[in-house]
């Protein structure tokens, strides 16, 4: 699972400036442009400690700096999310950014706002930027000898240091520190599953919150580091036509699909009948992130939530016949767009979708399956999981596919009476095919909306 917009899952191709052209001097215009900064959202004029401050925080503030994270990620390339991640407790925690808190504390006026956003992006663009050059400063070998390993002591050291000194050390500093190290070895071209596993075993879970590490540690870990690489051939360099092809990430989350234990997942909440919630989750959350994205982009998108509502009424069959009707209104489009005809790529290019000429026939047989049969009976969580990620990964259209999977889920709870007040924790989260826990991980995202759906509006 990732967090789409949240920065602690960036990997250093992600964030690499030599990758992703910036310049600072025009940031204000382009921020200034952009369709979240003609709707900055209006700060209530109440005690920030308040219930009310509380919840707009986490409901209009959130959404409308969610919507610049993703306008400034479609503008400038995925790394710009880092914008947000504000020192000690603010949006994320523990980050290297200090003219970024929250939106309680950081939307005032428009102007102030946008400004804040511009010194924001640029404080974390100039962070990767003195990252780059500290990693160039210590070129990774094949492996490294007895010789090197010195250099590299001290090169992980003083990352550790710049990340405590630039944090503060305070609550989740040690995060983005061991991100900061993984980063280094993915500079150069350790796998990122290696660079995790070394960098976890150096620090060992000893660094922590609101602590500075002593230096004793800090070289205690450095070393560690330093020692893992040493003849370490996992740790060559990628050369251009070795290694295996790049895998199908279709067979692989087919291959999960049939190994996740859908069976053993029941609905909270949501097994008693049909359930009208006390407020449309669903459009709001499009008014509020897709609306200050950009108000067209909202109007297709409840345009097409409003016909799967209707398909679900109806009780229609979830097929790709239906979903490319959904589609042609998410899209604005003058006919409903076709299946891809070709591979398709997501997550950066890491994951890639294999096509074949039965590829739209399977789909249309995994998505029969969110229908319930009593033979093989699944709970409705697990159904409409099961569904959203099966759209996700078949990847059948062009643009636009985190939607369809969207709307699919909302489809397949609609048909059987349910809709939700909240949506929070099923948008703006990526899922990834080989993954055997993400599936669970979303069951327990929809229940969690199920439950909280049903004790409201009991």
């Amino acid at each position: 699972m990732i967090v789409d917009l949240a920065p602690r899952f960036l990997s250093w191709d992600e964030v690499d400036p030599t990758r992703h052209p910036f310049d600072p001097s025009s940031a204000a215009q382009v921020v200034g442009v952009l369709g979240p900064a003609q709707c900055v959202p209006r700060r209530p004029e109440v005690s920030v400690a308040g219930p009310v401050m509380s919840a707009w925080d986490d409901g209009e503030g959130e959404l409308w700096a969610d919507a610049m994270s993703h306008a400034l990620a479609e503008r400038y390339g995925q790394w710009a999310v880092g914008w947000r991640w504000a020192r000690d407790e603010g949006d994320f925690d523990g980050g290297p950014v200090g003219s970024w808190c929250c939106p309680q504390d950081s939307i005032t006026s428009p102007e102030e706002t946008l400004a804040r956003v511009v010194a924001a992006l640029c404080e974390w663009r100039a962070w990767l930027e003195s990252l780059a050059g500290w990693f160039d400063a210590y070129p990774l070998e094949p492996a490294v000898s007895a010789d090197q390993q010195i250099p590299w002591e001290q090169a992980a050291r003083n990352l550790i240091l710049q990340v405590v000194d630039r944090t503060g050390h305070g609550s989740g500093w040690h995060r983005h520190c061991a991100q900061v190290l993984t980063w280094f070895l993915q500079r150069w071209n350790v796998p990122a599953e290696v660079a995790e596993a070394l960098v976890d075993e150096a620090i060992g879970g000893r660094f922590h919150s609101w602590i500075s590490p002593e230096t004793v540690l800090v070289d205690d870990v450095a070393e560690r580091l330093a020692l893992s690489l040493r003849q370490d051939a996992t740790t060559r360099p990628f050369e251009p036509g070795r290694g295996e092809p790049t895998p199908d990430h279709l067979e692989r989350w087919l291959a999960i699909r049939d190994c996740v234990p859908w069976q053993d997942v029941s609905d909270a909440g949501g097994g008693d009948g049909p359930m009208a919630p006390s407020r449309d989750g669903a459009v709001e959350d499009i008014r509020a992130f897709d609306g200050a994205i950009e108000s067209a982009r909202a109007e297709n998108l409840l345009a097409a939530l409003q016909l799967a509502r209707i398909d679900a009424a109806r009780g229609a069959s979830l097929t790709f016949e239906l979903l490319q009707g959904w589609q042609q209104h998410v899209l604005c489009t003058p006919q409903p767009p076709p299946f891809r005809s070709s591979p398709a790529f997501a997550k950066g290019g890491r994951e890639r979708y294999g096509i074949g000429p039965d590829t739209r026939a399977r789909l249309n047989a995994c998505l029969a399956e969110s229908t319930y049969d009593s033979a093989r009976p699944l709970s409705l969580s697990a159904r409409a999981a099961r569904a959203y990620l099966d759209v996700c990964f078949f990847h059948p259209f062009g643009d636009g596919n985190a939607r369809a999977a969207f709307l699919t889920l909302i489809f397949v709870l609609a048909r059987e009476g349910i809709a939700l007040d909240n949506v929070s924790l099923l948008r703006r989260v990526r899922f990834q095919a080989d993954d055997p826990q993400d599936p669970l991980i979303l069951t327990r995202y929809i229940n969690i909306h199920l439950s909280e759906t049903r004790c409201a509006s009991s």
